[in-house]
């Protein structure tokens, strides 16, 4: 297989996977039960910071949160007494991260609202608005044992649930899948969502030398897909995790 048609197929790969089918199964299905730019935001965060593990299970604790929240998230989120308990975990986000994420995202409403937590000066990088993200939710927080869900670039983490939120905010909804809210983000700084499944398939396709899963991997995969498709590099978020997680895709790399 060459360079061009490793690409070719990706981009086949890519258009297969991104339609209205892909929902279903997905947790990106929970915040598109809303219609509101605030409600898809607030659900569509918290969705994104829980997904880990079996996909049914974090859809399933989706619907918990629905039942918590009522019609309108925003609403429930700018009235929540932070000191009310909640009956909700998933894996380890307890009932009690749930209240102090509440309460960091009220606070970020109260100010400028979650977009613009994601700006940030035209000479930073793109690891700085997730910094500004994470700065903003912890700021009015005196207890940060929810640190430990917002994951943190400096840390050489791969943000992949960060950066699988953007997707869904940034890229356009021509397709039907991502949302396409915010317009501060160029689509093509979108880093992909860095998981076993895209980071093994990337390597079997020759995207990614480093083995471990971690933001220099994001930035080494997001240099490769940015050449392929210089204006959309996260559509190829599909590509790979299509082809990791639904095809096992376990092939020898290809010599290119």
């Amino acid at each position: 297989m060459t360079l061009h048609e490793r690409n070719e197929f990706l981009l086949w790969k890519a258009a297969q996977y991104e339609n209205p089918n892909f929902i279903e199964s997905d947790p990106i299905s929970i915040p598109h039960r809303f219609t509101r730019k605030e409600d898809v935001e607030i659900v569509g965060l918290i969705m994104a910071t829980i997904s880990w593990g079996n996909r049914k299970s974090i859809i399933k604790s989706g619907e918990k949160l629905l039942s918590i929240f009522g019609e309108s998230p925003h609403d429930f989120v700018m009235h929540f007494n932070h000191q009310k308990p909640l009956n909700f975990v998933h894996r380890t986000f307890s009932s009690q991260d749930l209240q102090h994420f509440l309460y960091g995202l009220r606070c970020i409403y109260e100010k400028d609202g979650l977009e613009a937590c994601f700006d940030k000066l035209p000479s930073e990088g793109h690891e700085m608005r997730l910094i500004n993200f994470r700065t903003a939710m912890l700021s009015k927080l005196q207890d940060l044992r929810i640190k430990k869900h917002l994951s943190n670039p400096l840390s050489n983490s791969a943000c992949k649930r960060l950066n699988m939120f953007l997707r869904w905010m940034v890229r356009s909804n021509a397709k039907g899948v991502d949302f396409g809210l915010w317009s501060n983000i160029p689509q093509k700084e979108l880093r992909l969502p860095l998981d076993v499944h895209t980071g093994n398939t990337a390597r079997h396709l020759n995207l990614l030398s480093r083995k471990q899963n971690d933001w220099k991997s994001s930035e080494e995969l997001y240099r490769q897909c940015v050449n392929i498709c210089p204006k959309d590099p996260g559509k190829l978020d599909f590509a790979l995790f299509g082809l990791g997680a639904m095809e096992k895709f376990n092939q020898p790399s290809f010599l290119l």
